[in-house]
């Protein structure tokens, strides 16, 4: 069978994987987001966590897990063979994988913190990204690039780390074969838990720049105003619902993944 048509299988099973999470857990991340940029003093309104919010969220984490399974899988036939890599190892596969999906998708990623925001009018996604284009051009498609990537590369290079010595650690070979996804899906709770903390301050800063870029021109500037604005405790605000969502999220996408892949007598 053509690598190509291996990479395919993987992204269909990334991209089937991801659907079942983003279904699940969407509302956690637009809870997330309304309590990132929560004006000090003012209550938080549980009636305006709209349901359209989803519909960028599907446009984003449908194809982006797709093409991070698919990179991945490529980039693992490719310098490992048939071999499990290490610890190092899984922090350059998870990180490399996550910035080509990263780059893909960052546009969506834009148009879908703003919806969730509340604060901006978009009826369609493909409105959104036209809307964004004519008024700031290409460069607020991909505003807040460089805070994205330093979130979700770092998220996925310790995530895969975790997650793959973690079942190195554990004798899978002496559970039952049922228990084998409940296994995965434990030591991707673990693996989630571990990056969500590690990269929480980024995803704020992420956050504030793609839903205000007339006023943090670039990280630096970020940094500092968020941390007038909001203090220290600014920076992990949201961090509850994110990090269940994300751990959540990566544990079922990749107990999914790997399932439907053994399903096709492929190794993950």
């Amino acid at each position: 069978m053509c690598y190509f048509q291996l990479m395919l299988k993987a992204f269909v099973c990334g991209s089937i994987s991801g659907t079942c999470s983003t279904l699940l857990f969407q509302p956690l991340d637009l809870l997330k987001t309304r309590l990132q940029t929560l004006v000090p003093g003012l209550s938080f309104q549980w009636s305006s966590l709209e349901p359209e919010a989803s519909q960028p969220s599907f446009a984003r984490c449908i194809p982006g897990v797709g093409i991070y399974f698919s990179t991945l899988y490529k980039m693992k036939q490719y310098f490992l063979s048939d071999r499990s890599p290490t610890a190092l190892e899984s922090v350059f596969l998870g990180v490399s994988s996550r910035i080509v999906a990263g780059v893909c998708m960052l546009p969506i990623t834009v148009v879908k913190t703003r919806y969730e925001s509340g604060k901006y009018g978009y009826e369609s996604v493909y409105g959104a990204l036209r809307n964004i284009y004519r008024t700031e051009g290409a460069r607020g498609l991909f505003c807040g690039l460089t805070a994205t990537l330093l979130r979700d590369a770092p998220f996925s290079g310790i995530y895969l780390m975790f997650y793959t010595q973690t079942k190195k650690v554990i004798p899978q070979d002496q559970f039952d074969p049922a228990l084998t996804p409940l296994v995965n899906f434990s030591c991707g709770i673990f693996a989630g838990i571990m990056a969500s903390l590690a990269t929480q301050p980024a995803d704020v800063i992420k956050t504030h720049m793609q839903l205000t870029p007339e006023k943090y021109c670039w990280m630096g500037q970020a940094i500092a105003l968020i941390f007038k604005d909001y203090g220290l405790v600014g920076f992990f605000r949201g961090g509850i619902p994110r990090a269940l969502r994300r751990t959540l999220m990566a544990a079922m996408a990749w107990t999914l993944y790997e399932q439907m892949m053994a399903k096709m007598g492929l190794k993950s």
